[in-house]
């Protein structure tokens, strides 16, 4: 028969106790880790969401209690009554909180009893993921979840606490709205009230604190919940929580000083380390030239260097059509690296064709001469002005990509990634920063055979651009931001587009005619007419960041 709570109160969580409460009596409540029956005398590792206690059932000290004990199992709910002991000397656990002392149980209460569980509830079990994901209940007593669900919230605090002493506005907006094309699929909730139309669920509240602003609340913030209905990957789900900020009267320096000292004071709270500030900083056009993506991870060298102008009157045809085409010829130097095998090289090919490469031609530097297929379309002042741009010295291998400059830069931005850890040149202790700017504002989709926004289409153009928005769109820079750490992206914003004209000239860049856009977004240009001030704002994925 199981025991009732009762008026039984708890003094301690499990990783309370220490050598000073030496003799003092206390309560714990938890779950059986574990039960080791030593020559009459059980011990149990006690578990709750803080850690584990050690409780011990004597015999000698209380025959009734022990006896009871018996009955224990695994992941069986107890609350216990005991004084807290020195554990004897030999058994001290240094790795444990309360590896000094032991609780002597005098009172047991049994208060559920609990299956034979599927899998052992360690950290160290190795389980797979759809059994765990069955039994997610059971996974998340694993210290490993627990803390991570811990640290989240102590994240969601930490970040709520700067935003509000900063003199931000914590306001929910709507979750049933109105479907506004933002690059996603929407999910869609059908209304009982009006049959055969539809709510969407928000995959930003990017409107609603555009509408904010311009309302006059000057500074919004929420962690919110946001939906966007697409494929799955490691890094994005349909749903996902969200950092949103909105602020008035600034600049793209204002809001990214304000999330530097939002970053400075999450990580000094939640890991204890200081950041370097300001951020770094690189242009699109930056990030993309020397290390081929939007979201370069500066722990490590490995830049890309632009040899198309040396290509381009070569022997090698194949790269030197590519370049006289207005393609791109660009390598990275894997310096040290000579000893790489063959087969390792056409692993790399193949690497480097899941980014639509069509190959990847190679040089080994040996110290009389340089090992190819390739070098012998090289004249020796060619071989010179490569061996100097991309510093070659005996012993380094060095890769080549030729091909339109998406394709280049991405397959080599990726294959930067790659070698810089299988090289073992990344130092996952460290925490590289960079704001990356002045994107491309639209890019041409040939699909859907006219522009598209790259981030949103309420982002602003860069003042000196805005005359080019009606006959060279594809040439218009941004005022948006993106925030990277170690090659992830963590948060993107922008200006926003806060006169009606600009508005307007925007939208009909991206080929809408004005009874589209008056017809999606009809509401906000309206809004823009009644005294919008100038604003702007970011959006950090708060699991992305936990997850670092």
């Amino acid at each position: 028969m199981l025991d009732s709570l009762g008026n039984l109160k708890r003094t301690h969580h499990c990783s309370q106790l220490t050598a000073k409460n030496v003799g003092e009596e206390v309560v714990l409540m938890g779950w059986v880790l574990r039960r080791r029956d030593h020559g009459g005398v059980i011990f149990v590792d006690l578990r709750d969401r803080e850690g584990i206690t050690q409780v011990v059932f004597n015999p000698e000290f209380n025959k009734a209690v022990h006896d009871k004990a018996h009955a224990i199992r695994s992941e069986f709910v107890l609350a216990v009554r005991g004084t807290v002991v020195d554990r004897p000397d030999g058994m001290i656990n240094p790795n444990m909180k309360t590896g000094e002392i032991d609780v002597m149980v005098s009172e047991l209460r049994i208060l559920n009893r609990s299956q034979t569980p599927p899998f052992v509830l360690d950290d160290d079990a190795q389980v797979s993921e759809n059994i765990r994901l069955r039994y997610r209940y059971l996974d998340m007593r694993r210290p490993e979840l627990q803390n991570s669900l811990i640290l989240r919230h102590r994240a969601a605090a930490t970040i709520r606490s700067y935003l509000n002493e900063s003199g931000f506005l914590d306001i929910e907006t709507p979750f049933l709205t109105k479907s506004t094309p933002e690059g996603a699929r929407d999910y869609l909730v059908p209304s009982r009230v009006n049959p055969g139309q539809f709510y969407a669920l928000p995959q930003s509240p990017q409107i609603f604190k555009q509408l904010l602003m311009m309302a006059g609340f000057d500074k919004y913030y929420q962690i919110v919940r946001c939906f966007r209905d697409e494929d799955l990957r490691a890094d994005r789900q349909p749903e996902f929580t969200q950092i949103d900020v909105e602020m008035s009267f600034v600049s793209e320096e204002d809001v990214m000083d304000m999330t530097e000292a939002m970053m400075a004071a999450l990580f000094k709270e939640i890991l204890g380390i200081e950041l370097n500030l300001p951020f770094k900083r690189l242009t699109y056009e930056e990030a993309t030239g020397r290390f081929g993506l939007d979201k370069p991870d500066l722990r490590f060298g490995l830049e890309l260097k632009d040899v198309s102008d040396i290509i381009i009157n070569s022997e090698f045809k194949t790269f030197a059509n590519v370049a006289r085409a207005g393609g791109l010829v660009k390598a990275v130097n894997a310096k040290g690296c000579i000893d790489l095998s063959r087969k390792e090289i056409d692993d790399l090919t193949e690497f480097v064709a899941i980014y639509k490469a069509k190959g990847l031609a190679w040089i080994k530097v040996r110290p009389d001469a340089w090992q190819s297929p390739i070098a012998k379309f090289f004249t020796d002042s060619e071989k010179a002005s490569l061996a100097d741009r991309l510093d070659m010295e005996p012993g380094d291998l060095v890769f080549f990509i030729a091909d339109q400059r998406k394709v280049v830069n991405e397959a080599l931005g990726h294959l930067r990634n790659h070698l810089g850890h299988k090289l073992g040149l990344v130092d996952n202790d460290q925490y590289d920063f960079v704001w990356v700017t002045e994107f491309p504002l639209m890019e041409y989709d040939e699909n859907e055979k006219r522009y598209m926004a790259v981030h949103h289409p309420f982002t602003a153009p860069l003042e000196r651009d805005i005359g080019r928005l009606t006959q060279d769109p594809h040439a218009v820079l941004s005022r948006a931001y993106d925030l990277v750490v170690n090659g992830i992206e963590i948060g993107g914003g922008s200006i926003r587009n806060h006169q009606h004209e600009v508005q307007e000239k925007v939208f009909e860049a991206l080929g809408m005619d004005s009874e589209t856009y008056e017809n999606k977004f009809g509401f906000m240009l309206e809004a823009l007419d009644f005294g919008a001030p100038p604003h702007g704002g970011i959006a950090l994925g708060f699991d992305r960041l936990v997850m670092l």
